[in-house]
């Protein structure tokens, strides 16, 4: 579908050449560049040795194997959907089946789940980071490969399926690409509830993108139709299994507490667990503060792409930030930042900008050189807590 008015667009519908953030010499939407795909492999295989030489470290501290290691929280859930489908836990109905199927087909042929997991979960991540590099340039990518949880992308968790995916889905829809937009958001959607809000940012953007008719507009909204139809297509699954059209939020309600509650209830529950009371799970502290801070972030990062007019990206991290708030407590945001590319492309802005002043200068290296220290610290941290088995989100 050729581009509305001819004119390559923003993700947000804006006329420009560049996203704000890519470095010279990278395009939004325009061509590769070598030297920035370079940097994002470099940071790759650096943000993976990282997890890995924690992993063998704790491997060789605790005499678990490997395979133990990256096997921890849901990667069980997704291991018994794979093997036994959702009747035997009503509660692993909560995780989508894309994910449990590809695990499965791994194991027909004869491959461990975990080393399935693993090995699409690795590839998967510098998928998506080659997309970051598309959006918003390499340090959009670098940010991302080393977040603090980037753990979750190197183990069988769904945060890489489903991130190479939206990623890409998001990119060529701003490419005015909407057949294989609608097809990469469909894969997306196969694996996590977070497909739904993809959907949902996706139609604002045919809704803010300037210079469309009507036609057009309800053309590119008939694409969503699609990923629309593999949401309802689990829900009716999970109809004709349990006879209940609630069965999704059901499971998450009785395995995780994510039953609605107001902002402020959310918030009031969160409190004593940041504050250090469950004095038996002293583990829970820290991890809840960064719940905090994940959910900080995404009011700044919301109200970033509000300031640019980047409505869409507004829409995708916003409605993501209100669900949270109405959980029980604030629970896996860490995780949904790996989730969040605006972010990613807001740090990536942030990098770029190149200070006139010498002071802000100095100022603006201290303050990289600074995160890229306690970012690679917090991901060291992170996978000792995911491969020793404690609480990590």
């Amino acid at each position: 579908m050729p581009a509305a008015s001819g004119v390559r667009r923003s993700a947000g519908g804006r006329r420009r050449k560049g996203l704000p953030g890519a470095l010279p010499g990278v395009e939004h939407l325009g061509r590769w560049d070598a030297d920035a795909l370079r940097v994002m492999l470099q940071a790759w295989l650096g943000s993976r040795g990282l997890i890995l030489l924690v992993g063998l470290l704790v491997a060789l501290s605790t005499g678990r194997s490997v395979t133990d290691l990256v096997a921890n929280w849901d990667v069980q859930h997704f291991i018994g959907v794979a093997e036994h489908g959702y009747l035997r836990d009503p509660k692993t109905m909560a995780f989508f089946p894309g994910w449990p199927l590809v695990l499965r087909a791994g194991m027909a042929l004869g491959v461990a789940p975990t080393v399935t997991g693993v090995a699409l979960s690795l590839v998967l991540s510098l998928v998506a980071a080659a997309a970051l590099v598309r959006m918003g340039g390499p340090w959009a990518a670098v940010g991302w490969l080393f977040a603090p949880v980037a753990v979750f992308t190197a183990v069988p968790y769904t945060e890489s399926a489903f991130c190479a995916a939206a990623f890409w889905a998001w990119q060529r829809a701003s490419a005015d690409r909407w057949g294989s937009a609608a097809l990469l958001t469909a894969l997306a959607c196969t694996t996590r509830v977070s497909g739904l809000f993809l959907v949902g940012a996706l139609a604002v953007m045919v809704l803010t993108w300037p210079g469309l008719d009507v036609p057009g507009r309800v053309r590119r909204w008939a694409w969503l139709l699609l990923p629309t139809a593999v949401l309802a297509g689990y829900v009716v699954y999970l109809w004709t299994l349990t006879g209940s059209w609630t069965a999704w939020s059901d499971a998450q309600a009785a395995g995780w507490a994510r039953g609605f509650h107001w902002p402020w209830e959310s918030a009031l529950n969160t409190w004593p667990v940041i504050r250090g009371d469950y004095v038996d799970h002293p583990d829970w502290t820290w991890v809840f503060r960064g719940e905090a801070v994940s959910m900080l972030m995404g009011l700044v990062v919301t109200g970033w792409c509000l300031s640019r007019r980047m409505w869409a990206e507004a829409s995708w991290v916003g409605v993501q930030v209100l669900a949270f708030s109405v959980s029980y407590w604030w629970f896996s945001v860490n995780r949904a930042v790996l989730l969040w590319f605006p972010l990613w492309l807001m740090f990536a802005h942030l990098v770029s900008v190149e200070p006139k002043r010498p002071a802000a200068q100095a100022l603006r290296h201290t303050v990289l050189v600074g995160w890229l220290l306690l970012s690679g610290l917090a991901t060291l941290v992170w996978t000792w807590l995911f491969t020793t088995g404690q609480w990590s989100s």
